[in-house]
């Protein structure tokens, strides 16, 4: 294999990627804005870019790991796009928006690169593990080409669509778990004011008509104290706004969208742009003036 990889964000998903890529044998040069995030750069083997543009230098694939649309757009450039391999291919993975990709998506054809979004869905540990969920827009053919590459970092691949299909799923699927958290913690701390033990209770929506992946994977983790801290309040509000924006353009119904996008405002408001993907809920306990379990309080 021969394939050189120019791999921009090595943050904490970015560095797991970055690592399984080199494992595997692409050649991977890696750029982060970050300087403290050189020493992930060197631990996975990879060379080590003083720049962006200096990443990118014959590069077969752009590989995008960033938190979201202002820092993609600032990463993918004229400058790295000229300094690309001819027919080179941009795959971004971070959580964009099918409208702000698009004029990149543009600025890149018009330097002979395919494009493909392809946002992951994941924690760090299914980075590491080479398991994450990757939600791809684009060509058919420009996927089938890169098919190992996302393969060495991913065991469920969906194309999704066209180009931007990718964006929007991912958007759509953390709508729906943002909700559910939501909802399910209203459910709890509404059951345990009525006297109702919350283990009881979780059991019960667990075995329901009313149970999902939240309740069955990831409330364990609250009931324990664990907010998540694996990604920025600031940034999931910007993903629920960016759904209720697309909504109203397309008119839509999303009532329950801009519910759910405006607890998390509050909740932003309240903590700041911390970690903590579940921090709504520790919002809705405060206002409760209740936890759903005793070993953690929330955050102050």
């Amino acid at each position: 294999m021969d394939v050189a990889v120019c791999l921009i964000g090595v943050g904490r998903m970015g560095e797991h990627i970055c690592s399984r890529l080199v494992r595997a044998g692409y050649r991977v040069r890696a750029y982060d804005v970050d300087p403290e995030r050189r020493a992930a750069v060197l631990a996975s083997e990879a060379q080590l870019a003083v720049s962006a543009d200096h990443a990118a230098v014959g590069a077969d694939v752009l590989l995008t790991v960033l938190p979201g649309p202002a820092e993609v757009t600032e990463a993918v450039n004229d400058q790295v796009l000229k300094a690309l391999a001819p027919d080179a291919t941009w795959i971004d993975m971070s959580s964009n928006t099918q409208t702000d990709a698009e004029p990149l998506r543009r600025r890149a054809a018009s330097h002979g690169v395919s494009v493909l979004d392809a946002p992951m869905g994941g924690s760090p540990a299914d980075a590491a593990a080479g398991r994450l969920r990757l939600f791809v827009g684009g060509e058919d053919a420009v996927l089938a080409r890169h098919q190992p590459l996302l393969s060495a970092v991913a065991t469920r691949i969906t194309h999704v669509g066209g180009h931007g299909a990718g964006y929007t799923a991912k958007l759509l699927v953390n709508l729906l778990w943002f909700g559910q958290a939501v909802a399910t913690a209203e459910v709890l701390l509404l059951a345990q004011r009525a006297g109702v033990d919350v283990n009881v209770m979780t059991e019960t929506l667990a075995l329901s008509p009313a149970s999902s992946a939240f309740i069955r994977n990831d409330l364990p983790s609250l009931l324990v104290g664990d907010y998540l801290a694996s990604f920025g309040l600031d940034h999931i509000h910007d993903q629920l706004a960016a759904v209720t924006t697309f909504a109203e353009q397309l008119g839509t119904p999303h009532s329950l969208a801009a519910a759910v996008r405006q607890v998390y405002e509050d909740a932003l408001t309240r903590y700041g742009p911390v970690d903590g993907e579940l921090l709504a809920v520790a919002l809705l306990e405060e206002q409760a003036g209740m936890l759903l379990r005793s070993v953690a309080q929330p955050p102050t």
